[in-house]
């Protein structure tokens, strides 16, 4: 086993890298140029995670920690913080957010630690704000789109906001369809915009009151037409043609003819 095969080990190999006599590329980081670096790592744990690749998500995760590692090496230049406060503070914060496992609180299900959570959370928030914080408050600018209708619809849900039940949330999609339709008839492209918007929004919500994931259930959707559409173009280079030259009642001919040949594969 190396000396660097620990935590304090990899922060030694960081320490080294960005010493005067370390590595040029190193020394050059800084907060913004490691963004890039920290986001990429990050989809790669997601893609191994997608992938059941263990031995990859191992290997992944070392990437991301390095990251993590990196940033609070720069902190402590900075005078900022440290590595050991990091985890000083998901720490701390771990034991406070967790009073049924590390105190005397009672929950009955995983809801009441969701609920309790939130209020520890805006309890802290107040105390460094002397601010009642928004119930929204701590969703980050920076998630993307969908993530973050998904985590905006989950805070205001835990407060007792939104739809109730499912076919409630099905007539808001029905009207936000009809609204959406009224703005494409009129070509209108701020109102398309607008439309399309609210019932994209309108979707994770349904998605977030059945229990699911609405990224999952998008991807899941871009891997199946991925799948048809290159089974297309292997049966149209089987018939001497491809997509660009094929009319559009070939395309969608060959199309019904892949979805038939999924249907028709035993289980």
């Amino acid at each position: 086993m190396s000396k660097y095969d620990t935590f304090e080990g990899l922060l030694e190999i960081m320490d080294r890298l960005r010493d005067p006599e370390g590595c040029p590329w190193d020394r050059e980081q800084t907060y913004n140029t490691l963004r890039g670096y920290l986001l990429e790592e990050a989809y790669e744990v997601a893609q191994a995670l997608d992938d059941g690749d263990e031995a990859a998500l191992c290997e992944e995760l070392g990437d991301l920690l390095f990251q993590i590692v990196f940033l609070s090496r720069i902190g402590k230049e900075n005078g900022a913080f440290s590595a050991d406060d990091v985890v000083r503070s998901i720490a701390t914060k771990m034991v406070r957010r967790h009073p049924h496992v590390f105190g005397d609180a009672k929950v009955r299900d995983s809801d009441d630690v969701l609920r309790n959570w939130e209020e520890i959370k805006r309890e802290e928030q107040k105390e460094k704000n002397q601010n009642l914080p928004g119930v929204l408050d701590g969703v980050p600018a920076a998630l993307p789109a969908l993530l973050k209708a998904y985590r905006i619809g989950t805070k205001a849900s835990r407060v007792g906001f939104f739809w109730k039940t499912g076919g409630e949330i099905m007539a808001k999609i029905q009207e936000e369809l009809e609204e959406l339709q009224e703005a494409v008839a009129a070509s209108d492209r701020s109102g398309i915009k607008e439309e399309l918007g609210d019932l994209m929004f309108t979707l994770v919500m349904l998605a977030r009151h059945s229990g699911l994931d609405p990224e999952d259930a998008l991807e899941q959707s871009n891997r199946k037409f991925t799948g048809r559409f290159r089974n297309l173009e292997a049966i149209l280079r089987k018939d001497g043609s491809s997509v660009e030259d094929s009319s559009a009642d070939r395309l969608e001919e060959v199309w019904q003819q892949v979805k038939s040949l999924e249907t028709d594969q035993p289980s």
